[in-house]
């Protein structure tokens, strides 16, 4: 049974599925393991590394993709310009392929359909249920960590004014105002970050329990509550708002879409469209300058401006719409994406290397194409094609 691991080829992507430590652990269970040349160093690891680890390296993507019974990857196919061909054309008919899939993502539903009518088993990373047995796995959480904190970062880096108050001899400047949509791990470490940074920060989710965290953290509640049978989903995610209640949602936050510097962009639906929650009208009621830094993106967004891969302004307002923020910080989130995704293959494979376990609870929540169709429902949901 071959693990093939090819170097990422999305933009600013410099992760890696698999470091060194890694790689050694599957030869230890009996996988053979092919490494992409190059694949590790975005993430700081050598070749030699890896051979050392017990891979043996592979020059070119196509002779990769060939020859692994099981590809791990991070990002979802993509278009290879160095080899002419989709990474979804280059996987082997019947293989099986291991990535973050954003399968409900609009943008990704041809990469759905190509893996459906290639025969791959397809699994998505950001499916792993919230279950105490699953935590070692969810690279979710791991990769919006990462997320939460480096957004926070960009926006800084790209707003016009001090983030802190900053006292001078002709006074003192006034704190930037950070609103935080959707306080889940990603929006938790950015109020965790942009309270360090000294902004005045201010937070939106529709859970209770959610709230509360926030609030533990220093953020200041504003927005409006939701019943919970409306706010709260299976596994304690949020839920998917009905379109009235996402109407309310907006004229809630309006005011203080208005009046915020730095808006994180944050909330999300598993499997699902994230829920469009700043629309270019509130776009229009921000000061000229400020920042929108939508990640949820990767899931459609939640600013109905934000261009997927790019940076764009719209009333004067910076929108950016980096689809991997994880990748630009590739030591840690390898490090963390690793190890989830180590023991995600071990609970796969607990019966044996020619037995995967495809109706294991944590695998079943994961599987977007199997046997030639499509079976992960929030891709059926978002595609139209349920029943």
């Amino acid at each position: 049974m071959v693990i093939g691991i090819p170097k990422e080829i999305l933009e600013r992507e410099h992760r890696v599925a698999a470091l060194p430590e890694e790689v050694a652990a599957y030869v230890r269970m009996g996988f053979d393991v092919l490494v992409e040349t190059g694949a590790g160093m975005g993430a700081l690891h050598s070749d030699a590394e890896y051979e050392a680890a017990g891979a043996r390296m592979v020059d070119g993507a196509e002779e990769l993709f060939s020859r692994a019974d099981i590809v791990l990857k991070v990002k979802q196919p993509h278009f290879n310009d160095a080899v002419g061909k989709h990474e979804t054309d280059m996987l082997r008919e019947g293989s099986m392929l291991i990535t973050f899939l954003h399968p409900a993502a609009p943008a990704n539903h041809d990469i759905v359909r190509s893996l459906r009518d290639r025969d791959i088993t397809s699994l998505t990373m950001d499916g792993i249920p919230r279950i105490s047995r699953a935590q070692s796995m969810d690279a979710l959480s791991s990769m919006s960590t990462v997320t939460g904190y480096k957004s926070v970062i960009m926006a800084a880096a790209a707003l016009p004014k001090f983030v802190p108050m900053i006292g001078t001899a002709i006074g003192a400047t006034r704190p930037a105002e950070i609103l935080i949509i959707g306080t889940g791990v990603v929006g938790l470490q950015a109020i965790a970050t942009a309270k360090r940074l000294g902004g005045v920060v201010k937070a939106v989710d529709i859970r209770a329990a959610a709230r509360e965290e926030a609030m533990s953290l220093g953020a200041k509640i504003v927005g409006f509550e939701a019943p919970d049978e409306y706010a709260i989903g299976e596994g304690g995610y949020a839920g998917a708002l009905p379109d009235e209640w996402l109407a309310r949602e907006r004229e809630a936050i309006a005011s203080s879409v208005a009046s915020a510097d730095i808006i994180i962009a944050s909330a999300l639906v598993p499997g699902e469209v994230a829920p469009v929650l700043i629309t270019n009208e509130m776009i229009g009621s921000m000061r000229a300058g400020s920042v929108i830094v939508d990640v949820s993106v990767d899931q459609g967004g939640n600013c109905s401006a934000t261009v997927p891969a790019q940076e764009t302004v719209v009333s004067g307002v910076n929108v950016m719409g980096y689809v991997n923020i994880p990748g630009s910080v590739p030591v840690h989130a390898s490090w963390l994406y690793g190890k989830n995704m180590l023991e995600f293959v071990k609970n796969l494979f607990k019966n044996g290397l020619d037995a995967p376990d495809l109706d294991d609870e944590i695998v079943r929540h994961t599987l977007v194409t199997r046997n030639g169709d499509i079976v992960h429902h929030g891709a059926l949901h978002a595609m139209g094609l349920l029943g």
